[in-house]
């Protein structure tokens, strides 16, 4: 009798075992998955330069069309500055949308969209342009001097200015939520 309590114990205690080792097992990869999240974030917050509620740094930027382009020049308007690259996947995914969910949508309004190449030659970025048929204005920053005054790494990324020249929000990579978000941070900061 005695045996079969011990052998009836052990079973016990080894399933006992094999289930707190499952849950690490399980738990782990969310836990590495977490810290992995919040390594990205902090970099990303690291990286960014300019902040939620500090003015914007006004540049000048050379467009595709020859003219020229200064931020300061847009006061009054809600500027949405996007930074990309042709080689970028996650800047071309995002290409995909601007006419028709952000300059079409906010045509007519106190809005200006600017997405600025970052580091590309203008041949490179007049044929990408041109391959994918986008209208919408494109300036270029061959050198990355624009970009080194909002950031020191990662695209795309989305600064949205207000009215009076600060920052009301930004946003780094793409994804549909993330996409989505800054569309409805357009609308709050144009109805303000």
């Amino acid at each position: 009798m005695a045996t079969k309590r011990n052998g009836t114990t052990r079973l016990l205690v080894l399933a006992a075992l094999a289930i707190v080792v499952g849950l690490i097992i399980w738990l782990l990869p969310s836990a590495q998955a977490q810290n992995n999240q919040q390594d990205m974030e902090k970099a990303i917050a690291q990286s960014t330069l300019v902040k939620v509620g500090d003015m914007a740094p006004d540049f000048t930027v050379e467009m595709l069309d020859g003219s020229t382009l200064t931020l300061s020049s847009l006061k009054g308007k809600v500027v949405l500055v996007n930074f990309w690259a042709t080689w970028c996947p996650p800047c071309r995914e995002e290409l995909k949308y601007v006419q028709k969910d952000i300059v079409d949508r906010f045509a007519g309004r106190d809005f200006a969209f600017v997405a600025i190449s970052r580091g590309e030659p203008r041949a490179k970025v007049e044929a990408f342009v041109k391959d994918h048929g986008y209208k919408f204005p494109i300036a270029l920053d061959p050198q990355q001097a624009v970009y080194k005054c909002f950031a020191s790494n990662y695209i795309p990324r989305n600064f949205l200015i207000d009215r009076n020249g600060n920052v009301a929000f930004y946003g780094v990579g793409y994804d549909t939520a993330e996409f989505q978000h800054l569309i409805s941070e357009i609308e709050k900061t144009l109805n303000k």
